[in-house]
């Protein structure tokens, strides 16, 4: 086998590959010789079958096999002889004509192209300063949470007079767009609760003041981000029937609300729901500090990105986009913008991702941080459970695809190196309130 380096740019390696005849004409007789001893065939003793026979019968299937074993074995050659990393697949292109290869009158012939991760001095993670937003849980928070979860239980009884906000009302309705009725905006003995939120904006509201037995049409506009793509940012009209009112009727805060959610008394509930919250606060204070971390890294390393890892990251983020777009759930700020500059947006969180990914892989990398496999079985049994009678058939799948491992692994191991990162970085814990942890910094 001969391997040749011939282009060398950038990130960019190229590589010629030639494998003579005679090799692969010496590794089918090998092969054939191996398993001469063992096969079995009509009309012949056991391990006399002649070699030419065996070449007859089996040895296009053992030459494709040893071929695909020599590219591997060249692949492997060119990297580790180079000492190079790979950042993707490296990508083949045969020059023989495999015809003729596979009949052993031609030598096999092929260049790979290799695309390299980048070699660069990561940041020293002492040096980096990250700020974390922290907020403690009011008790404030906690009483509110409690009314919100005994409202959820609260029941309803038919009143007389007009309905108000909270009251639930059991309706007949017919949509109609510019006096058509138009698919799925009809209902018959469907419930609305007034300040629920549940319907578009304005039909709940139009219910103010309707009682048993009244009609009315009632005017709405579905959302420009509305799931039905037709619909969307449309005026539309609906004629009401009211069969019912029913007003909200009062749920008492007590020992017997807790039962109800398998408490022992209300004391307990309210530490579950204390418990949820600073739970929900410290997901949200890391979430906070790692994107400043990634801000961070990403401000403290410059150097080139392997194209065709930024092409097949945006690859798959427009993908969604699209996906979304179908279905008619592409963000209202996105849906605003032309194709281009969606585009142009995209493609530079793509390269955001993996300069980021690089950065993070080569600290994890030189830190010694490894992801054991119990951490990855234990991570698949969590997906497995979310198919309840199906768990084994699910880990089946996983332990059988090194892909679908490989995006288990990959979360794990970032997770475990920006907590690497964090120890040794200077974090500044800052208190603030639930509102400001849950706003977005660049709204």
């Amino acid at each position: 086998m001969q391997v040749t380096e011939t282009h060398s740019e950038g990130l960019s390696r190229v590589f010629s590959v030639v494998v003579p005849r005679a090799d692969l004409q010496r590794a089918l007789d090998a092969k054939i010789e191996e398993v001469r001893p063992k096969v079995n065939i009509n009309g012949f003793r056991p391990g006399k079958v002649p070699a030419s026979h065996l070449r007859k019968i089996y040895g296009l299937s053992m030459l494709r096999e040893i071929i695909d074993g020599e590219v591997d074995s060249a692949t492997k050659k060119a990297l580790q002889d180079g000492k190079l990393r790979v950042a993707s697949q490296p990508d083949l292109k045969v020059s023989s004509d495999m015809e003729k290869v596979v009949a052993l009158q031609e030598d096999l012939a092929f260049e790979l192209n290799v695309e390299l991760i980048p070699d660069f001095e990561p940041v020293d993670p002492a040096t980096l300063s990250v700020d974390k937003v922290v907020a403690p849980v009011a008790d404030e928070q906690v009483d509110k949470s409690l009314e919100e979860l005994a409202k959820s239980q609260r029941t309803f009884a038919e009143k007389d007079g007009p309905a108000a906000d909270g009251d639930a009302l059991t309706i007949d309705f017919v949509g109609k767009i510019d006096g058509e009725p138009f698919e799925g905006g009809s209902a018959e003995k469907a419930t609305v609760v007034i300040g629920s939120n549940q319907f578009i904006p304005g039909f709940e509201e139009g219910m103010v003041g309707l009682a048993k037995g009244d009609t009315k049409t009632v005017t709405a506009r579905f959302p420009a981000g509305y799931a039905v793509e037709t619909l969307k940012g449309r005026d539309a009209t609906f004629d009401v029937t009211v069969h019912e009112v029913r007003a909200p009727a009062e749920t008492v805060i007590d020992d017997s609300l807790a039962e109800k959610f398998g408490m022992a008394d209300l004391g307990a509930l309210k530490d579950a729901l204390r418990q949820r919250l600073e739970a929900e606060h410290a997901t949200q204070s890391r979430a906070r500090a790692k994107r400043d971390l990634f801000d961070k890294l990403e401000a403290a390393h410059d150097f080139p990105l392997p194209p065709q890892m930024v092409e097949q990251e945006f690859a798959q983020i427009w993908r969604q986009i699209e996906a979304d777009r179908t279905a008619g759930t592409l963000e209202p700020e996105d849906a605003a913008k032309s194709e281009d500059d969606l585009k142009a947006e995209y493609r530079a969180i793509a390269a955001r991702r993996v300069k980021l990914g690089l950065v993070l892989a080569e600290i994890g990398r030189r830190s010694n941080i490894d992801v054991t496999n119990d951490e990855v079985s234990q991570a698949v049994m969590s997906q497995a459970r979310q198919y309840p009678g199906q768990e084994r058939q699910v880990f089946e799948i996983y332990q059988k695809n090194p892909q679908l491992l490989a995006q288990i692994r990959a979360p794990i191991f970032e997770e475990k190196t920006v907590d690497y990162i964090l120890e040794l970085a200077k974090v500044t814990s800052r208190t603030v309130s639930r509102d400001e942890l849950f706003t977005d910094p660049e709204a």
